[in-house]
């Protein structure tokens, strides 16, 4: 027991739960709830026949076997290209590491329009490489590895990173080789790990929305995809309930599969007391090292320089014309001139990042004051966004947010979805830094005479700044890319940047591609920024209060 907490009492702070359980019960829970109302049953009564008719569409039998079979191959190509990396990073110390170990993380927050628009650009026919693999699988494979391969590098390396060297060593000096040595006792330790970080790729890659629109064309359709044709497109609402219905069976059992697997496998990790990694010593560990740098640098850097790069050429030649295009009012495939979304995402980002942080603070607030049972059940539900793919929510919305007050038209409901993607993870920053605040603090104000108001206003609002700004610039970053819920409910006159990169592409012409690789630059250097700003914010982060 910590000697410097006192005994909490049970129930003082369930109001704070009160805002973030309207919000989600208003804008996901209901949203949810009219979907599977909607999927089993229909206007005649037949919810029977409207769900067999759809379960027996092939086109749903062709999305979910592309889906799975997708995201099995992405997640292995990704632990596969990723492991060299993640133990370079997790064995040894080397120049440049930190800033490295930053950088990879850039392209995993990118928008996935972003990370599209950059492999069309670098794999497509007038690209430096002149591949000319356009838009199919092999590409969406490579995308998925570029977009996850941070999930690798960082879960799996910070296993290795904290795992006692001597283990393997002890191995060695009994005989073992250094291959039998890793796979007899490294592995297994950090097996959990690596379940870990292959269950996390499987999840972004299934709900895959962005990558497979733009990458697949017409040829290729996720569940997500075909739940945002079914409903744009045909306006089949009942069919895309049922698919969303699907989705979500199936993102859940499989995470049940994952999360049993690594329980199995789970091991007391004896870890090191002294820091593991060590400078390369011999001159195959200095060729691994550079190896993996050097790939590093090329496979997640070269797809971003080429997309700044045709951003300022016209007709192969330097020039600023696609930037230029983005303030004519003519453009194909929008109805306001390109830069006008620059705005508009701006002006949603704000006041989404505002929601996510004030309900992500209520949220944590009450999970790191209250000791109940509940607890652990209403940081489940507040998780269940991030389980939720973004465009059976932005669905949802279409679908529940009619009534009392239709919603849907309106402004407000895009950083209202926005803010509830980013919500999640608000939490999960703020709460171990409320959580570490000793209580005796908080009881030493109020024997002076404070009120709850000011203990909260002088104790812990001090103390969980730093932290509720690096939520906040995660809130900002996701605000910017979020692209599937925005694709059901952002209004032609008022585009956000990914929607307005994908109307661009969706024309031909080489002046709405070029002003699409245009906007697509200024979304990675505005997500550049957030990163920049959360990182900046990291330093002297963890402190114990």
């Amino acid at each position: 027991m910590d000697r410097n907490r006192a005994p909490v009492t049970p129930g003082r702070g369930l109001w704070l739960a009160v805002p973030p359980a309207l919000f989600l019960g208003a804008f996901f829970i209901y949203p949810v709830a009219s979907i599977i109302a909607l999927g089993l049953g229909s206007a005649d009564g037949s919810s029977l026949g409207v769900i067999r008719d759809a379960l027996t569409d092939p086109s749903l039998h062709r999305a979910a076997w592309f889906t799975t079979w997708q995201a099995v191959v992405s997640t292995l190509l990704t632990v596969i290209v990723g492991f060299p990396a993640a133990y370079v990073f997790g064995r040894y110390d080397f120049r440049g590491k930190a800033a490295l170990r930053a950088a990879i993380t850039v392209p995993f927050v990118m928008p996935t329009v972003v990370v599209a628009a950059a492999f069309l650009t670098l794999l497509g026919p007038n690209g430096p490489l002149r591949l000319d693999l356009g838009r199919g699988v092999a590409t969406i494979l490579i995308a998925h590895v570029f977009y996850n391969y941070a999930v690798i590098v960082r879960t799996v390396g910070g296993a290795l990173d904290q795992l006692d060297p001597r283990l393997e060593a002890a191995a060695r000096t009994l005989g073992a080789t250094r291959l039998t040595a890793f796979r007899k006792v490294t592995l297994p330790l950090i097996m959990p790990s690596v379940l870990a970080a292959a269950s996390l790729v499987f999840l972004f890659t299934f709900t895959s929305f962005g990558v497979v629109l733009i990458l697949g064309g017409l040829e290729f359709s996720t569940l997500e995809v075909t739940i945002w044709r079914a409903t744009t497109q045909r306006l089949d609402l009942a069919f895309s309930a049922v698919v969303a219905l699907v989705q979500m069976l199936g993102i859940g059992l499989i995470l049940v599969a994952l999360s049993r697997a690594q329980q199995r496998r789970a091991h007391e990790l004896p870890l090191v007391t002294i820091r593991a990694p060590r400078h390369p010593q011999s001159r195959r560990e200095r060729w691994a090292v550079r190896s993996v740098i050097w790939f590093t640098v090329a496979f997640l850097g070269a797809p971003l320089a080429v997309l700044i790069w045709r951003s300022f050429t016209v007709n192969g030649a330097p020039s600023l014309g696609n930037y230029a295009g983005l303030v004519e009012r003519d453009s194909r495939g929008l109805f306001v001139p390109p830069i006008d979304a620059i705005t508009s995402s701006l002006t949603y980002a704000v006041p989404a990042m505002l929601l996510a942080v004030v309900i992500g603070l209520f949220a944590a607030a009450f999970l790191a004051r209250e000791k109940r049972r509940v607890v652990q059940v209403f940081d489940t539900v507040l998780m269940l966004p991030l389980g939720t793919s973004a465009v059976t929510v932005g669905f949802g919305f279409l679908v529940a947010l009619d009534q009392p007050v239709d919603l849907r038209a309106s402004p407000v409901i895009i950083p209202i979805a926005h803010a509830l993607v980013a919500m999640p993870l608000v939490v999960r920053v703020t709460t171990p830094v409320l959580r570490s605040i000793r209580e005796r603090l908080r009881e030493a104000a109020a024997v002076l005479g404070a009120s709850p108001g000011a203990v909260w206003r002088f104790i812990d609002v001090p103390i969980v700044m730093r932290a509720a700004a690096v939520a906040a610039g995660f809130a900002f970053a996701i605000s910017l890319g979020e692209f599937g819920a925005s694709a059901f409910i952002v209004r032609p006159d008022r585009p956000t940047l990914p929607t307005a990169i994908f109307r661009l592409l969706g024309f031909p012409g080489d002046a709405t591609y070029g002003q699409a690789m245009a906007l697509a630059t200024v979304l990675m250097v505005l997500t550049a920024v957030s990163v920049a700003a959360i990182d900046r914010f990291r330093v002297g982060e963890g402190a114990e209060f």
